[in-house]
Parts: C-alpha cells; sequence; structure tokens
C-alpha cells in the first residue's frame, strides 16, 4: 500500500508539471521546438553506442519474459535503426508547425471576422508497450504541435527507452524549452499505468499503442478520452482482374518485410478463377519465403498448406504465418472483411477500376490500399515523418496520426465595436 502510495504522489507530481509545461508549449516559437528535435536527433546518434548496449540489457530482460521472435524484432535497436530514429526526429522537425494554423476563415454579415485555427490538445498520455522507437516518436510528434507528453513505455524497453528520453530532454534544454515537456514514467510498476488512466486533471487524452490486451485495458478502465490504435488484423484481397507480378510481389512484401507490425498482412483473401494461377503462385512463395500458410478449402490442396480453423479468421499473429481463404468475388470479400477486420488496413489487388472504386467505397477501414503493400500503413510513408499510431476509431483523428492530428482547435473573432441586435 506504501508503494501505491509513493506512485499515486510520483505521477501527481508529472502530471502537475506536463500540464504546467503545456501551458508554456502553447506557444513556443516555432524554432524553439524545431532546434529541441534538431539538437536530440544529434545527441541519440552520438550517444547510439549507450543506447545499443541499453538495449542489450533489454533484449536479455525479454528472452528471459519469453518474448516471441516478433516481439523481440520489435524491441531490437540496431545502428541502422537509431537512424531511423534519427531521421524521423529530423523530418518532424522539419515540418510545418501546425499549431496556429488557420483551418477557415470567413465573414458573416454581422461584421465579425472568424477564423478557425490550430491549438495543441494540452497534455498527452502515451502508453506503449516493446518498441524504444515510440518514445522518440511519440515524444517529438507530441512536442512539434505544442504538447507536453507523459510516456509510459513497456517494461521490457525500460533501458533503452530511458536513454532515449534522456537525449529528447537534451534537446529540450539546448532549446530553453521545459524539462517537464517530455517525461518518462521511471518505474516498470503497472499501477503507473492506472494511475494515469485517471487522471483527468492532468491529461487531456490518452494513446495506447500495444497489443489487444493493452488497448482493451484501457479502453475499459481509462477516464481520460482515448485514441484507440487496435491490432492490425490486416487483409490481402487478390481479385480476378489482379495483375500476377503485381500481387506476388506486393502479398510476399506485405507479409514478409517485417511480420510483428500492425501493418503486416494476416489474411489473403483469393478469388476463386485465380485460386489456380495466381492464388497457387503466391501460396508457394509465401511458403518458401518461410511463411506458415493457414488454408481453407480448395487451398488445403496446395503441397505444405496447413489446414486453417475457426480461429485463424480475425487473428493477429504477428509472426510468420497467414491465413488464406478462398471468396467467390470482391463482395465476397468486403463481407469477410467487415466480420473480421480491425478497421485498420485493408488492400486489393486489382487491374479493375470499377472494382477497386466498389473495395474503397464499401470498406469502412482507416487505411485502404491499392496494388500496394500494407507495410506502408505507417505514418513516416504517407510523410508525416513518424506517427504516434494508427487510430481505428472514428472520432478527431483516424488512420496515422502525426502531429497535426495531435491538435484541436479553437475559434477567434474579431469585431470593430460590434453588437448584436
Amino acid at each position: 500500500m506504501t508503494e501505491q502510495i509513493e506512485i499515486h504522489a510520483m505521477m501527481q507530481d508529472i502530471g502537475a508539471r506536463a500540464k504546467a509545461a503545456a501551458a508554456e508549449l502553447a506557444f513556443a516559437p516555432s524554432e524553439a521546438k524545431e532546434k529541441a528535435l534538431s539538437t536530440a536527433a544529434d545527441i541519440v546518434w552520438e550517444r547510439r553506442a549507450e543506447i545499443i548496449a541499453a538495449n542489450a540489457k533489454d533484449l536479455e530482460y525479454g528472452r528471459e519474459k519469453g518474448l516471441s521472435d516478433a516481439m523481440m524484432d520489435r524491441l531490437l535497436l540496431d545502428e541502422a535503426r537509431i537512424q531511423s530514429i534519427c531521421d524521423g526526429l529530423r523530418a518532424i522537425a522539419g515540418q510545418t508547425d501546425p499549431v496556429g494554423a488557420v483551418i477557415a476563415e470567413w465573414d458573416q454579415p454581422t461584421g465579425l471576422n472568424i477564423k478557425r485555427v490550430r491549438t495543441p490538445l494540452g497534455v498527452i498520455g502515451v502508453i506503449y508497450e516493446s518498441r524504444p522507437n515510440v518514445t522518440a516518436d511519440a515524444g517529438a510528434l507530441c512536442l512539434k504541435a505544442g504538447n507536453a507528453v507523459i510516456l509510459r513505455g513497456g517494461s521490457e524497453s525500460f533501458h533503452s527507452s530511458g536513454l532515449i528520453h534522456q537525449c529528447l530532454v537534451q534537446g529540450l534544454v539546448a532549446a530553453g524549452l521545459p524539462e517537464a515537456a517530455i517525461q518518462l514514467v521511471p518505474t516498470r510498476d503497472r499501477t503507473a499505468v492506472s494511475e494515469m488512466l485517471k487522471m483527468t486533471d492532468f491529461i487531456d487524452v490518452i494513446v495506447p499503442r500495444g497489443g489487444k490486451g493493452l488497448v482493451g485495458l484501457v479502453q475499459r478502465e481509462a477516464r481520460v478520452p482515448v485514441f484507440a490504435h487496435l491490432e492490425g488484423i490486416v487483409h490481402v484481397y487478390i481479385d480476378v482482374d489482379a495483375d500476377p507480378i503485381k500481387a506476388l510481389d506486393v502479398v510476399l512484401n506485405a507479409k514478409t518485410r517485417r511480420t510483428g507490425i500492425c501493418g503486416a498482412a494476416e489474411c489473403l483473401l483469393i478469388h476463386r478463377d485465380v485460386v489456380d494461377t495466381i492464388g497457387q503462385g503466391v501460396l508457394r512463395a509465401l511458403m518458401d519465403a518461410g511463411i506458415e500458410v493457414r488454408a481453407d478449402g480448395v487451398l488445403q490442396s496446395v503441397p505444405g498448406t496447413v489446414a486453417a480453423t475457426d480461429t485463424d479468421w480475425g487473428c493477429e499473429y504477428l509472426d510468420r504465418i497467414i491465413a488464406a481463404k478462398v471468396v467467390d468475388d470482391v463482395d465476397a470479400a468486403i463481407e469477410h472483411i467487415r466480420k473480421y477486420s480491425s478497421a485498420h488496413t485493408e488492400c486489393i489487388l486489382t487491374e479493375n477500376d470499377d472494382t477497386a472504386n466498389r473495395f474503397f467505397e464499401r470498406v469502412d477501414s482507416a487505411i485502404l490500399m491499392r496494388n500496394a503493400s500494407t507495410q506502408f500503413a505507417d505514418g513516416g510513408e504517407f510523410g508525416m515523418g513518424a506517427e504516434i499510431g494508427i487510430a481505428t476509431g472514428k472520432m478527431h483523428a483516424r488512420g496515422p496520426v502525426g502531429a497535426e492530428q495531435l491538435t484541436s482547435f479553437k475559434y477567434l473573432v474579431t469585431g470593430d465595436g460590434t453588437v448584436r441586435k
């Protein structure tokens, strides 16, 4: 009980400091935010050996916990991934500052001039698992949008996230911005998560980034508004009018490039008329690449496949496994997706414009793709520099949540001694 009281007091202090920092960030100069992030990028690269050494401790902890290969891949940092972190920080630094941007402006017959302008949300709480790069992405995006952020990383990435956070704070100091603008909860104790979900006096929105268990917990227990980032049950539909070369390239990339990310393909839907041509070729290529194919119906006749069960539909494997099912046409594919999708990302492979339009009109996931790998489903590939997550809900933000999506708006109304009759 004493420990819980201490964590409560610690979180209240973090919240109060974040709220004070947010008040300053709301009008912080764009140049200061840019300098903070650019400097942080330089420091991350300078300290990369320290970060990799800290990451080795996290990897050892992950192995002891028995993390899956996919989760270990998410946790791993090497020079290439640290370079990506630095690139992301610099990209966000160079973006146009969304704060104060005029969304709309008009004049009323009464003589009023009205502007709708972007304004920070305030304090954002980010709760995430495994991936230490989220520390940099989330911290940078929140800062760019003029928000203070409280980061609660996964226990697995405790050491790497801590060092990356130190680099971000060094950037804040160099730019003359409040250190409390980006805070990292300094404990693995899960009580801190429960505290964050109740901090209505300090936190304006919670962003959970992780598996179904984490997101479900946050959605059930949070008293603070939530940007939901659900699991990525990603479908790829091979249409009767698909190009065989494009289909092979896209499906292999969508599944095999990185199996542990939320944009990885998890279910392959194949039009009945191309099962013996494109379908067979794609399934054999997947298996040759080391992917276990859990096949339904006639697809089980392809040597090397494993029989699918009902639990394979609507499953996020995050592993070298894909489910495969035959469908009669695009409408059957749409029906399957509606039933099993997590509303994250879906793809259609077709050269038929009418079929593609039908798919785009009738499927209601956050991201829809045509003839392109679902591995592009992240903010960096959308030109946002990075993203804090893929919002699968329908309120305020949807799809990749970048700096612009981390703002709200207010109205600026100007008159000239104008009074209402």
